[in-house]
Order: structure tokens, then C-alpha cells, then sequence
């Protein structure tokens, strides 16, 4: 009996951890014959486990929805891992989250056991967030779980689009993955009308249901998709692009330079190369110099002209400014203006704005 409760445990958490299983596999998985597993989803239905199964050659076992969600089987570094991920969601991330995070790391705290629960505590009270706030369109919740479900069944998605610039467009794809930035969440999908991938910013979404057919997924356009839509939003996404060495380590750089300002490639022990984009010249010019790192330009050759340029300009204003007192002392500078970005928006220092996506 305690040999056959176990296995109706482990049954449940390969039910849970994946939508669709053949009875062949989930024999496999649990060591017993496929007559067995058929037996033992007899047993779940029987306990109020809404477990769905398919007859024939392509058909399987899945876990549907029910009433009420089913427990989950969480080891004690799961149930840490989501208690503090819920924690950080009630005051950050994707907007209107945080009332439901909260409700949810309500219920979850009142089965955790003793143990669990002073180490999730200990680690809230003993940490400070240092988070920037949230962006000022953030996604509908909503909206990301309708794509993160037609990711998973592989059904086609119609939506209506709006890019950089407000204009909206009709698209249908084949939806393969989200993927999500510190402040933005990406859809990465197979454009129908225009017969390649595209990167699309979730925010800028709108669902037009009914969706579908199924389709069979394709092969992805990268094996890193976080680095592929990186490049797309840093460089892909605007007219200019450039290569610049950063005379400073790879990890130093990584420090300074997020995902959205370019695609960091390892050079030498002291040096990277930094991939970029910009939607001209003399915007690239200051957005390299506000990165405070030393650097060389490796291509296009027009920018190093761009960049004499502009130490001319400098240098002309600050021999026109005012002497000092102390000869050795620098002339008055301009004064502070808010920084611009590639796409001559205004933006606050450590952010980047722009097109962002497809």
C-alpha cells in the first residue's frame, strides 16, 4: 500500500510537471507496465484528479483543469524558490500582479512547514531590494498567460500590433517562447505573412481570439533565444549598427551594460567587443560615451569621424566658457541635460528605450 501511494505521488508530479505523457512513458518513467499506469489514473480520477486520456497511437494522459487546483508536489528548494519569487512580485514586475502575488504567498505560507517558513522569512527580513520600478506600460497578466498558452500547445496567435512609432498591424504567428528582460517581456514567433521570425514586445500585444489550428513547431531561430532577442532589441531593431572595443574585461563591462544597450562578446583577458545599434551616427556617438568605459571602434570607420567631430565641438565649447580662476582648473561646462537615447527619446541614467522589437 505505501508502495502504491508513492507511486501515485510520482504519477502526479510527471502529470503536473507535463502537459501531455503516453502511457508508454509514464510506464517507463515509474517502472511498471502500461496496464499499471492505467490503474493508477483510475485511482487519481477516483480521488478528484481531473486526468484526461487519448486513445489511439498519438493519444496520452494529461492533466486537466478542475474546480480547484490540485496540490502541489514541491520539494523543500521549490517551495523556497517560489515563496521569494511571489515576495518579489508583490512589489515589482508585471502590472497588476502584485495583489494576486500576495494572495497567492498568503496561501502558500499556510501549508509551509515550519522549517520553510523561518528561511523564507529570514531571507525577506535580511534582504533590501534595489529594484528599479516598474516600467510605465506594463503587461496584463492575462495577456502573458494567453501567450505562454499557445507557446506550450503550439496553436496560432492573431493580434493586433502596435509598434515604436503607434502604428497598428494584424499579425498571426506561430507563437514559440517568451522571454523576459529585467524590465520587458518578449514574444519569439514565426511570422506567417512575412515568412520569418520575429521578436514582439508583449506590452504592444493585443489578442485576437479565436486562435489556432495547431501547428508543428519549428526549429527555433537560435539555441539562446534570451541572446537572440537581445541582439534584436539592441542592434536588429535600429538602422545603425556598430562594433566597439571596450577596453575593460568581459565581466566588468557586463556590470555596466545591460541586454537592451548590446550583445557583449568575450575578446581578451582586458578587452570585449560590444555589438550596438543606434538610429544614426551621432546618436551612436553619445550613446557609446554614455557608458563611461574606454573604448576603440572597430567598424564602421564613419563613426570615428563622427566621434573627432564631436571632441571638436567639446573642445570649442570649453575654450569659448569662462576662465577660471585657476588656470589649471577645467573651463565651465555646458549645463546638465538629460541624457538621450539612440532613438532621441529622453531617458534617465542605467535605462535605454527605443523600436525594442519587430
Amino acid at each position: 500500500m505505501l508502495e502504491t501511494s508513492a507511486r501515485l505521488l510520482r504519477l502526479l508530479s510527471l502529470l503536473q510537471a507535463h502537459r501531455d505523457w503516453s502511457g508508454a512513458d509514464l510506464a517507463a518513467r515509474l517502472g511498471v507496465t502500461p496496464r499499471t499506469v492505467r490503474r493508477d489514473v483510475d485511482r487519481l480520477r477516483g480521488l478528484g484528479y481531473p486526468v484526461n486520456a487519448t486513445p489511439g497511437t498519438g493519444g496520452g494522459y494529461q492533466l486537466g483543469a478542475g474546480a480547484e487546483l490540485p496540490p502541489l508536489l514541491l520539494d523543500d528548494d521549490e517551495a523556497v524558490a517560489v515563496a521569494v519569487g511571489l515576495r518579489t512580485a508583490a512589489g515589482q514586475g508585471v502590472e497588476g500582479i502584485g495583489e494576486t502575488s500576495v494572495r497567492a504567498l498568503s496561501k502558500l505560507e499556510q501549508v509551509l512547514p515550519n522549517r520553510l517558513r523561518r528561511r523564507v522569512g529570514a531571507l525577506h527580513a535580511y534582504t533590501v531590494p534595489m529594484l528599479r520600478p516598474p516600467q510605465p506600460q506594463g503587461v496584463d497578466p492575462a495577456v502573458l498567460t494567453e501567450l505562454a498558452d499557445l507557446c506550450r500547445d503550439s496553436e496560432r496567435l492573431r493580434f493586433d500590433y502596435r509598434d515604436h512609432e503607434g502604428t497598428s498591424t494584424r499579425r498571426t504567428v506561430e507563437p514559440h517562447r517568451l522571454v523576459c528582460s529585467e524590465r520587458r517581456w518578449y514574444l519569439v514567433a514565426w511570422d506567417l505573412d512575412r515568412d520569418d521570425w520575429r521578436t514582439f514586445r508583449a506590452d504592444r500585444v493585443e489578442p485576437r481570439p479565436p486562435h489556432g489550428p495547431r501547428f508543428a513547431p519549428r526549429t527555433p531561430p537560435a539555441e539562446d533565444l534570451a541572446a537572440y532577442v537581445a541582439q534584436g532589441v539592441s542592434t536588429r531593431a535600429y538602422a545603425t549598427h556598430a562594433v566597439v572595443r571596450l577596453l575593460v574585461p568581459l565581466a566588468d563591462a557586463a556590470q555596466r551594460i545591460t541586454p537592451t544597450d548590446g550583445t557583449l562578446e568575450a575578446e581578451t583577458e582586458e578587452s570585449c567587443l560590444l555589438h550596438t545599434g543606434a538610429t544614426s551616427l551621432d546618436v551612436m556617438v553619445f550613446h557609446v560615451l554614455f557608458m563611461g568605459i574606454e573604448f576603440e571602434i572597430v567598424d564602421p570607420p564613419e563613426l570615428a569621424d563622427r566621434v573627432r567631430s564631436a571632441r571638436d565641438l567639446l573642445s570649442r565649447a570649453l575654450d569659448r566658457g569662462v576662465p577660471s580662476a585657476d588656470p589649471d582648473a577645467p573651463g565651465p561646462g555646458p549645463a546638465p541635460r538629460t541624457p538621450r537615447t539612440r532613438d532621441g527619446a529622453d531617458r534617465t541614467p542605467g535605462t535605454r528605450s527605443g523600436p525594442g522589437a519587430a
